[in-house]
């Protein structure tokens, strides 16, 4: 039978099963094939809060969605094209994500009386007609994957655990993909175990070959590469950029990289990435507990390294004291805080974005630190070196914010040269003579870093108020009041050392949509679709927020409304109105999940149907 072979300019497929069932690394290897073609894309990951759900229940699908295209990506998808389930909780739970006329690929073997009765299914869904509004493809997967193995004599357990790859290879035949790459996987990953190179292969390769024969499919698609800039480039997650973009500072500046942390979802990546690259001279001590972790990290700092810890919101909690001596100790300190849905234990496999005002005002006493984030998952390379170049240059702890979903999503990552990279100058003293620990650079504020152990370098710093200059335990008021502020003009001299602000669309207008973080994605698309309405909307994503770019305030006033959207209740918005006295208009969803770029639509919508309203009135 002769397919039809149909161009598309982008496409969404969402794969989803048990906890259990691949769907993570089977979105994985799609997605490390598609950014192999040229395709831009963008993931969403969608994990499980639950550890061990038992199988076939609706709290323990396991999703992965993957939105790629021969055109700009900036999200993963509003909905989805293609929905791939391997039982009827994945059926359920996602449904919802799909299209009107999508694709639906079933795995019929898993769509047992068991496991419709755990999904709550009073009927069997495949055979009821209740998915009549959508191509429903139901297929044997399981058995197909049982057959392609027959003769090989391995356990059931293990020919159960093949068959996301046979689901796999009907995508990839599906939207024309090779199969190469991920064979080649196959081989690196299973060096050790021929066997399971050679199972997984055959199941790749029996789901390709359906696709090829079944007469249940009448077309595949093809996605043409994206006109990208050119370079060579990677797929590549939050996480993984982060810990490259700690590796770049190290480098750059010429000094140890240690990082002392504690385990904890969803930063334990950045952990595990980092213990790969000890030839970088990269240390990686895991903790104890979330304080171990940062001090060993400031002790680090304290001998010369440069300390990182790495954390989620409940760790920030942990930290906090440790981050305000690190503020009076003024010894440079990277703090990587991988943001999830709180309070508490929360959601710990769902993105948030409500540590903000954690980050700013989270410690006792006047601590001010450095805030950046990031707001892709290749930026997060980008947004850890600036931590790292500030805290060196500044003597001073940063934070660093990401969050669930930029850290577990992927996208293509333009290779930057090394040569394009500041240089990050670390400042020992080295005169004795000169010798003060408190001191201060001019510029800067800066105070000396000097390494323990040197003759004529001895001093003491510590969690007491410290007299200015020779760093005496101090108990006077006037002189904590001096140092107080002079650790607060030290932050604020960092404005003069970033960018300026930069909008994205007119200078002025009626809407300027300011977002932090991983809602850039969707903010850019949906103001991208306004503008093509020809709205007057604009889009500006702050990147540094502590403190603040100096012509933000500027850039601000020249809007009529200034929406703010956020996964959280309000908090960078409550700053833009403190420090500039704007009526900021708050978006807020606190649901694990990114913003959909059509939920900000809405609200644009809305804001100009009311200023249009006002206006005939």
């Amino acid at each position: 039978m002769t397919k039809e072979l149909k161009n598309l300019d982008d496409v969404t497929i969402r794969f989803a099963g048990d906890s259990g069932d691949g769907m993570q690394l089977t979105g994985m290897q799609f997605t490390s094939t598609t950014a192999l073609l040229g395709n831009d894309l963008s993931t969403l990951p969608d994990y499980p809060a639950e550890i061990r759900a038992p199988a076939g229940t609706l709290f323990g699908v396991s999703g992965f969605q993957i939105h790629f295209g021969s055109t700009e990506i900036n999200t993963p998808g509003d909905i989805c094209d293609v929905l791939v389930a391997m039982n009827p909780a994945a059926l359920k739970v996602n449904l919802r994500s799909l299209s009107d006329g999508g694709i639906i690929i079933a795995n019929r073997d898993g769509f047992n009386d068991k496991n419709l009765k755990l999904a709550g299914y009073a009927s069997n869904p495949l055979d009821d007609e209740s998915l009549s509004k959508y191509h429903l493809h139901s297929v044997d997967i399981t058995k197909l994957t049982q057959n392609a193995l027959s003769d090989m004599g391995l356990s059931n357990k293990l020919v159960d655990r093949c068959k996301n790859f046979f689901a796999l290879g009907m995508m990839y035949w599906m939207y024309t993909r090779p199969l190469e790459p991920t064979i080649k996987w196959f081989q690196e990953k299973f060096a050790k175990n021929p066997e399971l190179i050679d199972a997984n292969t055959r199941v790749l390769k029996a789901g390709y070959a359906f696709g090829e024969t079944t007469e249940i499919f009448a077309a595949r698609y093809e996605v043409k590469p994206a006109s990208l800039k050119p370079g060579r480039y990677r797929s590549i997650t939050g996480n993984e950029a982060a810990a490259w973009g700690l590796i770049a500072g190290s480098v750059k500046s010429g000094l140890d990289l240690f990082l002392g942390t504690y385990p904890i979802t969803p930063a334990s990546d950045i952990l595990h990435e980092l213990s790969k690259h000890k030839n970088f001279r990269v240390k990686t001590f895991q903790a104890e507990d979330e304080i171990a972790g940062i001090t060993s990290s400031i002790g680090a700092s304290y001998g010369g390294a440069i300390g990182v810890t790495t954390t989620s919101g409940p760790g920030m909690a942990l930290k906090s004291e440790a981050m305000g001596l690190a503020v009076i100790l003024e010894v440079p300190l990277v703090i990587v805080n991988v943001q999830r849905g709180g309070p508490s234990t929360g959601l710990p496999t769902k993105t948030e974005q409500a540590d903000l005002s954690q980050a700013i005002f989270g410690r006792n006493g006047e601590s001010p630190i450095p805030v950046v984030a990031a707001t892709t998952p290749a930026d997060c390379f980008f947004g850890a070196f600036e931590a790292m170049r500030i805290a060196i240059k500044y003597m001073t702890p940063v934070i660093f914010l990401s969050d669930g979903y930029l850290a577990n999503g992927a996208e293509p990552w333009l290779i930057p040269p090394v040569s394009s990279l500041p240089d990050i100058a670390p400042k020992f003293a080295t005169d004795p003579n000169e010798f003060f620990p408190y001191s201060r650079d001019e510029k800067t504020l800066a105070r000396p870093w000097a390494i323990p152990g040197i003759p004529g370098l001895e001093h003491r710093i510590g969690g007491l108020e410290k007299e200015h200059i020779t760093g005496n335990v101090s108990y006077d008021p006037e002189n904590h009041e001096f140092m107080v502020r002079m650790r607060q003009a030290k932050v604020d001299r960092i404005a003069d050392d970033i960018p300026p602000a930069e909008v994205d669309g007119d200078p002025n207008g009626d809407v300027l949509v300011v977002g932090w973080g991983g809602t850039y994605g969707a903010i850019r698309s949906a103001v991208e679709a306004k503008r093509r309405e020809g709205k007057s909307v604009s889009h500006l994503q702050i990147k540094y927020l502590n403190p603040l770019q100096k012509n933000l305030g500027a850039i601000l006033a020249n809007y009529r409304h200034v929406l703010v959207p956020e996964l959280n209740l309000g908090q960078l918005s409550r700053i833009l109105r403190s420090e500039y006295l704007i009526p900021t208009i708050q978006l807020n969803k606190i649901q694990g999940l990114p913003f959909k770029s059509s939920e900000i639509e809405e609200k644009i919508d809305e804001i100009l149907s009311r200023e249009y309203a006002h206006e005939l009135s």
